[in-house]
């Protein structure tokens, strides 16, 4: 069995910091790895990057992560993965990660993926050529995604994305948001090559569990939808085996 601890939407900033690490650090000793989907600062300054490694810094297992809208508000997104790169995590965006424990080999994909909608409500690259680079950026994201689960020959596969693939774990957010939370094209990349769990951020008002249109479990591990500082999911079966307690009242942030 690989347990996998998950969270996203951390917004870390030098406010939290010492909360996230109390909360984190339990997560050694409940699972194999710890997988963070995005939104991993505030905003992406030097400042919240700073403390975002402090809190990580330290986890004696294996961090992988994907960034999230938040970290590009400053525009020091190169820095950011440097410096997380530095303290061992490693980031992806269109890559695979593989790792052998406990006696199976676990492969990861991860995308920070984007907007477009989903089936009945999603966009198209038509018409101007700000819709046509908005839709590309997707699609090329989707492309990246199945490329990287292509190239996994892993006992398992876990996706791992900021944005939804799916509206399943939509639901509570306002319906004409959710073009702008994830995207169909995300979904259908996963359900052509295959995985065996997938998990995301970004919906703060979403619920936490769904499956895409060919059956694979979809978790939301946005930190206001689980109300805990991680879930532990364990493979194969891709089941909930455990979860810390609350890390404390949540001041919402936008998504």
């Amino acid at each position: 069995m690989i347990r996998v601890a998950a969270v996203g939407d951390l917004h870390v900033d030098a406010g939290n910091a010492d909360a996230w690490r109390e909360a984190l650090a339990p997560c050694a000793a409940d699972a194999d790895l710890l997988l963070l989907a995005g939104d991993l600062t505030q905003a992406g300054s030097d400042v919240e990057t700073k403390a975002l490694v402090s809190v990580l810094t330290g986890i004696p297992i294996e961090i992988v992560a994907v960034l999230g809208n938040h970290d590009y508000e400053h525009d020091r997104v190169s820095s950011l993965v440097a410096r997380l790169r530095d303290a061992g995590v490693r980031v992806l965006e269109g890559e695979a990660w593989e790792l052998r424990t406990n006696g199976a080999q676990l492969g990861i994909v991860g995308v920070k993926g984007f907007c477009g909608g989903f089936e009945g409500a999603s966009a198209s690259e038509f018409g101007e050529p700000e819709m046509k680079s908005f839709m590309a950026a997707t699609r090329g994201a989707a492309g990246r995604l199945k490329h990287a689960l292509l190239g996994l020959r892993s006992d398992f596969r876990v996706v791992l994305t900021h944005y939804a693939p799916i509206p399943g774990t939509l639901e509570g957010e306002v319906p004409g948001l959710h073009p702008f939370l994830g995207s169909q094209l995300l979904g259908d990349a996963i359900d052509e090559v295959g995985a065996d769990l997938v998990l995301h951020g970004h919906a703060h008002r979403g619920r936490e569990r769904g499956r895409t249109a060919r059956g694979i479990p979809v978790r939301n591990v946005a930190y206001p939808v689980i109300r805990r500082s991680y879930r532990v999911y364990a493979l194969p079966g891709a089941l909930d085996c455990a979860c810390t307690a609350p890390l404390g009242p949540y001041e919402e942030v936008p998504g």
